[in-house]
C-alpha cells in the first residue's frame, strides 16, 4: 500500500544550501574553499553580549515567553525604530519571531488564504516562493531588470494580466542588493493601499548599506513589516527575528504563533535584546563589507567576471556571466571544483533568467575576498582559454 505524500513538501530546493553542503564535501576531503556562497556574516555577537548571557542564565530558567516575545525586546525594537528612522512603533505590534523565516510563515498564514496570489521580484529570494507554494499560495513573479535595478515598480504593477492579492518588497534586496528611494516605496504602498493588496516589506539587510536610506513600511499601519537579528546584527545561528504586525492581523498572528512555536527560543531573544546595544560594534562591521564589497568589484570587474548589478545595501554581488555561461548551476559547480570558491547559481533566486547569473556574499572577512578575488580572476582566464 503506497502513503500518501504532501504536495505541500515537494517545493523546489533551496540551492544555496545545497552548493554550502558541497562545499562542505569538499573540505571535509582536505580542499580549501572560500565561502562566498551564503549570507552569513563570519563574525558573531560581541562579547559584551556573551557575558550579559552568562549572567542572565545563571539567574533565569529560561522558560517560554508570551508567543509574541519578550516585552523588553520590544521594547528595545521600538527605540530602534525611534532612534533609526525616528518612526514611533508600539511594542504591542511588534511580534518576535523564530527568524525571518518564522516572520513570513505568520505572515503569509494570516493575510493571504489557499489560492491567493502574492507577488514578488524575480530576481528575489527563493523561500518567498517556497514558503508561499507550500502553503497553497500563488507566487507571482515579476519579472524587474536592469531598467527598474531590479525593483518592482508600479508600472510592473498596473501591467499585471490578473489581480494580486500580495506584494513582496525588499530593499535592500537579496540576491542584487538594490534599494528603492523612499518615494518609491511610497508609490508603490499607495498602488496598494488603493488596490487592496497588503503589502509586506522585508527589511532584512536595513542597516547594511553603502550610502543609501532605507524606506521602512513601519510608518504605514497597514504594511507587514519583516525583520531580522541575522544579518545586521550578526545573529544567523541564534534565529530570532520580527514582525511589525497591522491592527487587523495581530491577533491572529498571535494565535498562530501559540500554535506553530509556542515561543522564539528565550535565550535568543535576551541575546537580542543585548545586541540592540551594540549598533556601534555593528556600524564598523558594515564598513568592513564596504571595504569588501570594493575588493570584489575592482578585482572581478578586471577580470572580466561579468556585469554586475548596483550593490546599494546587503552584501551580495549580483553578477551577470551570460558571456561566460548559459548554465548557472554548472558553472557555479565547476568554479567551486576547480577554484574552491564556493558561489550561488542565479537559478536559485530566478527561475526565468536566473542561468545566466551568479550571487556572491561578501560578509565574510576581507582575507577570504582578496583570496576568492586571486582564485576567480584565474579560473576566468583559464576558462577563456
Amino acid at each position: 500500500m503506497v502513503l500518501k505524500v504532501s504536495k505541500r513538501g515537494q517545493v523546489q530546493p533551496f540551492l544555496v544550501m545545497d552548493v554550502m553542503r558541497a562545499a562542505e564535501d569538499l573540505e571535509q576531503a582536505g580542499a580549501s574553499v572560500v565561502h562566498l556562497e551564503v549570507g552569513q556574516p563570519s563574525l558573531g555577537v560581541p562579547e559584551a553580549v556573551i557575558r550579559q548571557l552568562e549572567d542572565k542564565i545563571k539567574q533565569s530558567a529560561l522558560g517560554y515567553t508570551v508567543a509574541s516575545g519578550l516585552r523588553e525586546l520590544k521594547q528595545g525594537i521600538a527605540k530602534h525604530y525611534t532612534d533609526s528612522y525616528g518612526v514611533d512603533v508600539a511594542p504591542d505590534s511588534i511580534v518576535v519571531t523564530t527568524g525571518s523565516s518564522a516572520g513570513f510563515q505568520l505572515a503569509f498564514l494570516a493575510a493571504f488564504d489557499a489560492g491567493d496570489r502574492v507577488a514578488m521580484a524575480s530576481p528575489g529570494y527563493p523561500a518567498y516562493r517556497h514558503i508561499l507554494e507550500s502553503l497553497s499560495l500563488d507566487a507571482v513573479l515579476i519579472e524587474a531588470g536592469a531598467d527598474t535595478r531590479f525593483q518592482v515598480s508600479v508600472e510592473h504593477l498596473q501591467a499585471l494580466d490578473a489581480p494580486i492579492d500580495g506584494l513582496i518588497l525588499a530593499s535592500p534586496s537579496n540576491p542584487t542588493g538594490t534599494m528603492v528611494t523612499a518615494g518609491q516605496f511610497n508609490d508603490i504602498a499607495d498602488y496598494c493601499e488603493t488596490n487592496g493588496i497588503r503589502l509586506i516589506s522585508d527589511e532584512i539587510y536595513h542597516g547594511i548599506t553603502f550610502g543609501n536610506a532605507e524606506a521602512t513600511g513601519a510608518q504605514r499601519p497597514d504594511v507587514i513589516v519583516v525583520n531580522s537579528f541575522s544579518k545586521y546584527f550578526c545573529m544567523t545561528g541564534w534565529r530570532v527575528g520580527w514582525l511589525i504586525v497591522p491592527p487587523d492581523l495581530r491577533r491572529s498572528i498571535e494565535c498562530l504563533a501559540q500554535n506553530h512555536y509556542i515561543s522564539p527560543p528565550t535565550i535568543s531573544q535576551w541575546a537580542a535584546t543585548y545586541a540592540l546595544q551594540t549598533k556601534d560594534v555593528m556600524d564598523e562591521r558594515v564598513r568592513g563589507y564596504d571595504e569588501n564589497r570594493h575588493i570584489l568589484l575592482e578585482g572581478l570587474t578586471q577580470a572580466g567576471f561579468g556585469q554586475f548589478a548596483p550593490s546599494d545595501g546587503a552584501f551580495y554581488l549580483y553578477c551577470d556571466v551570460g558571456a561566460h555561461t548559459g548554465d548557472s548551476l554548472a558553472f557555479c559547480a565547476s568554479i567551486l571544483e576547480d577554484a574552491h570558491v564556493a558561489i550561488t547559481p542565479g537559478v536559485d533566486f530566478d527561475p526565468i533568467h536566473g542561468r545566466n547569473f551568479v550571487r556572491l556574499s561578501f560578509a565574510g572577512s576581507t582575507d577570504d575576498m582578496k583570496e576568492a578575488t586571486e582564485r576567480l580572476s584565474h579560473w576566468i582566464a583559464d576558462h577563456r582559454k
